[in-house]
């Protein structure tokens, strides 16, 4: 029996409209409001036209609900801006996300989550938790700053530049996958699944804006609510700092960082910290190392230059995951290919691949080219038999 909701899945993944969906299958738009309410059952003709219209392998639509994401449960950013399109794509991935991940915990024994929350950080007890400041807020007080601190305090991090964002995030539990290329306009969302923290993250901005996207949705998952993410320009200012605190500690700049910086220092440093010329501009004017003017002087140097929607010659190789490369790598090693796990999902394997960073290898029909990732060397899974 057709599952309705997948059908809703299905096309809002597409980007579609009822109406456009309905004069791609053959349909009236009544009749396909009816398929996706519950009301009717398509039959077995017009269920295939509908698989070939979305693309979706027709067992897709006879398989177990899938549960709804919600735009009040996730981290959108400029949500007001969002065509409602591009809100549905990314939506619509999180939802398959989560398939995956059921798929994939069910194999493999991943990190347990452990994201400090506002919460736990009232409750720290010990000096070895906590970075004690002079005036320090506890409980849903904690400014931004000073709970990137305390994350960095309790993941043992000191004060060293984070080598790779992503694998950090991983290592302490947070599944992170890969946004459709379908929704350029979305930077990044994360959410809460059961307990689980997600964050999807885009493949189409630059390594340094990848890095920070991942620290910024990281701080919406310590920062904010588990039933509720908050919206808005105050709760993406707070994640805002807490990533520019994260990537870059105060104390790391302070120690490296010269009062009233030239705009060719930030172009050598920025490396240190693999982050975006912009954004340590803005960070040593938020310490106070640069003043209104050095600040303003910075931002139009650093536009002539090329630098306000990219990082020329950046040398920085995009982070992608770790635990999905060994994921598939060891799926490949005994024998389950892409074709087979996308079977399992009832997905295409151009879908698959697009939540995975394209780490794993897949042809395009027609087109006789592959897309490969690198894993890690590190592991921080086992397969469970």
């Amino acid at each position: 029996m057709t599952t309705a909701s997948r059908l809703v899945l299905a096309r809002k993944r597409r980007g579609l409209t009822v109406t456009r969906l309905a004069q791609m299958a053959g349909l009236t738009p009544r009749r396909l409001s009816d398929f996706e309410n519950g009301r009717a059952v398509p039959s077995p003709p017009s269920l295939e036209a509908l698989a070939a219209a979305l693309e979706f392998p027709s067992s897709f639509f006879t398989a177990e609900d899938v549960a709804e994401l919600t735009v009040d449960s996730v981290s959108f950013r400029a949500l007001s801006k969002m065509t409602a399109s591009q809100r549905d794509i990314a939506l619509s991935s999180g939802r398959l996300a989560r398939v995956l991940q059921d798929w994939i915990g069910a194999r493999f024994r991943l990190p347990s989550p452990d994201i400090p929350t506002l919460t736990s950080f009232s409750r720290l007890g010990s000096d070895e938790d906590r970075i004690p400041h002079p005036g320090e807020a506890t409980g849903t007080d904690v400014p931004a700053e000073e709970a990137a601190a305390l994350v960095r305090a309790r993941w043992g991090l000191g004060n060293a530049p984070i080598p790779n964002a992503v694998h950090l995030l991983e290592a302490h539990g947070v599944r992170v996958f890969s946004l459709s290329r379908d929704c350029p306009e979305v930077d990044a969302f994360s959410f809460w699944d059961r307990g689980v923290p997600f964050v999807l993250l885009s493949t189409e901005k630059t390594a340094e804006r990848g890095r920070f996207d991942a620290a910024h949705e990281l701080g919406h998952l310590v920062l904010h609510g588990e039933e509720q993410m908050p919206h808005g320009p105050q709760a993406e200012a707070e994640a805002h700092r807490f990533a520019a605190a994260l990537l870059m500690p105060r104390a790391d700049v302070l120690a490296h960082a010269p009062r009233g910086a030239s705009t060719n220092w930030i172009l050598q440093a920025k490396r240190r910290w693999k982050v975006a010329a912009m954004a340590l501009a803005h960070r040593l004017h938020e310490l106070g190392l640069t003043t209104e003017w050095q600040y303003r002087t910075h931002c139009v140097e650093l536009g002539r230059l090329g630098y306000r929607r990219s990082e020329p010659r950046s040398g920085v190789v995009r982070e992608t995951s770790q635990i999905l490369g060994k994921v598939f790598a060891t799926l490949r090693s005994e024998g389950t290919g892409l074709t087979d796990i996308a079977r399992e999902l009832h997905l295409q394997p151009a879908d698959l691949n697009d939540l995975v960073f394209g780490l794993v290898v897949t042809t395009q029909e027609g087109e006789g080219r592959q897309r490969t990732g690198k894993t890690g060397r590190r592991s921080h899974l086992s397969v469970v038999r």
